[in-house]
């Protein structure tokens, strides 16, 4: 008896399809590795540093979908907060996760989540879907960072705000729209090869 782990309706289980227990062990740690690569890209601009995880993150939902996506995040904060130096620039340790950054951090899986469960029901085919289900996944980091930030800095929200997202907006546009190209090019890629293979 065969048991799949990822339904064939993301990119990366219809390419490795059948996606068994052993396989999707290992998508999971092999995209928890990828999130700790992504968080060492690191631009300083002030209070929250910029990252390549929002990308990894978003990328990693709509890769493996909701499940796998969000099993992905969760292994990779346990990691992270077990000592292992995942978390940016090289930190780790409980206290990183739920100091004033933790807000994203905490919103990982939820995000990868989301933006796995859209790609399930085909929002990963088309650029246009593709981008509005990542930023429905950025939004949720960002506002999960703005409010927790707020909280533990006792910062007011309105300058929490300025410091957490809007300076954030235009490289999480970026970070978006890199995203939402690649989805549509590999299914295209993927259905080519599949026509080539008849």
């Amino acid at each position: 008896m065969h048991i799949s782990y990822a339904k064939p309706d993301t990119l990366i289980a219809a390419t490795l399809a059948p996606v068994d227990w052993t396989r999707a062990v290992s998508l999971v740690f092999a995209f928890s590795l990828l999130m700790a690569l992504s968080a060492q890209i690191v631009i300083p601009i002030g209070p929250v540093p910029i990252t390549g995880q929002t990308f990894a993150v978003l990328l990693t939902g709509a890769l493996l979908g909701s499940r796998l996506g969000a099993m992905a995040m969760i292994v990779y904060l346990i990691e992270g907060a077990s000592g292992l130096p995942f978390f940016y620039g090289g930190t780790s340790g409980i206290p990183h996760l739920l100091g004033p950054t933790g807000g994203y951090l905490i919103a990982f899986p939820a995000a990868a989540f989301i933006t796995g469960a859209f790609a399930e029901h085909g929002w990963d085919k088309r650029f246009l879907t593709a981008a509005a289900s990542m930023a429905i996944g950025s939004a949720v980091i960002m506002l999960s960072g703005w409010a927790w930030f707020a909280h533990v800095t006792s910062t007011p929200l309105s300058a929490a705000f300025q410091l957490t997202v809007l300076e954030f907006i235009p490289g999480d546009v970026i970070k978006i729209l890199l995203a939402a190209a690649v989805l549509p090019t590999g299914w295209a890629l993927l259905k080519s090869r599949a026509s080539q293979d008849k």
